[in-house]
């Protein structure tokens, strides 16, 4: 079901004038119904008195027809079972009284801009009331940017280690008839693609670099992981949900990673095996410059022909230098006044 736009004419001032015009001359009917049955001209008196009472018990069906359209809401409308099309222009309208507004998804209330605000103390966020947030619109369906945030979710990555995540995913109707239409509480939908699309993608990457990790699904091993390619990572994210929500009229805008560490229950041993791994990698490269820094300072000594040096001093001079620069510690000088030998 493809949307359809109501080109109404923003005729809602005139009549509710009118019908607000139509009661106060009921009410002087019935009054002078009233004042013609007293003078005991019965018939007169008694066709005014029901004609005013009957307009009165139906005259207000007008009112239930005026529908109020502001910027950036929709209302989509249906008649005896049936579509007839959806109000996008912000103004004052008039449509026939016995169309009914629907929304399914009018009081589901998430985490989500628009859903919650700031709640009272000691309330829940994700079930604080519309009436709180003061944006609660009834059946009108909000065509703003919406920002989602489901709760942190706890997935095992591609190397089996449990990770918690959490995304923000900033969305919008586009089509209120697939919205409404297609699915039964697009919110909820949504919500639930979202949980979905976040465990299909992250299971797809190691929390850090691995070695023999295919990440993008073309054989051959990358340098992708959750920490480092977060944009990548949410981009595919963002692409995995629009696929899922497209027939239901929303749009993604955008995916943002907004949490990401460790499970508790490994988070200790991952810190530790973090720490061992900067070690090890600083190790590296201080023997890496020490050694170069011991090969300059022999090759430099025998090119200005400072001191000849055999095997066995230049073994000893190497250990001395390896040792005062690979060392955790200031090296403590020892001055030696005779001979090697």
């Amino acid at each position: 079901m493809e949307e359809k736009i109501l080109k109404t004419r923003q005729n809602g001032m005139p009549v509710l004038l009118l019908t607000v015009i139509l009661y106060v001359i009921d009410a002087f009917v019935i009054a002078w119904g009233g004042i013609i049955l007293g003078n005991k001209n019965y018939i007169l008196g008694t066709i005014l008195l029901v004609f005013g009472c009957l307009y009165a018990s139906i005259g207000w069906i007008p009112f239930c027809g005026l529908k109020v359209i502001g910027p950036k809401e929709a209302l989509v409308l249906t008649l005896f079972g049936q579509y007839i099309g959806t109000l996008r222009t912000p103004g004052f309208y008039f449509v026939n009284p016995f169309c009914v507004a629907v929304n399914p998804a009018a009081k589901t209330h998430l985490n989500q801009s628009g859903d919650v605000s700031t709640s009272p103390a000691g309330a829940d966020s994700v079930t604080a009331t519309a009436a709180t947030s003061g944006q609660y619109t009834g059946k009108k369906i909000s065509l703003k940017a919406m920002t989602l945030s489901n709760s942190r979710q706890k997935i095992n990555d591609c190397l089996g280690n449990p990770v918690e995540i959490g995304i923000a995913v900033i969305w919008r109707v586009t089509d209120t008839a697939k919205a409404v239409f297609r699915v039964d509480n697009y919110k909820e939908y949504l919500s639930l693609q979202c949980d979905s699309a976040l465990r299909n993608i992250v299971r797809l990457y190691p929390y850090d670099i691995a070695e023999n990790v295919d990440t993008t699904g073309d054989g051959v091993a990358d340098d992708g992981s959750l920490r480092g390619s977060s944009e990548l990572v949410a981009e595919r994210i963002k692409n995995e949900i629009q696929s899922k929500v497209y027939d239901a009229g929303l749009e993604i805008v955008e995916a943002r990673i907004t949490y990401l560490a460790y499970a508790p229950e490994i988070a200790a041993v991952m810190l530790q095996r973090q720490q061992a791994s900067a070690i090890v990698d600083a190790k590296k490269l201080i023997v890496d410059g020490a050694v170069g820094m011991v090969d300059m300072a022999i090759q430099k000594l025998s090119e200005e022909h400072v001191v000849d040096l055999d095997e066995e001093r230049k073994a000893a001079m190497v250990s001395n230098l390896l040792v005062v620069l690979c060392g955790n510690h200031e090296a403590t000088p020892v001055v030696n006044s005779g001979s090697l030998y």
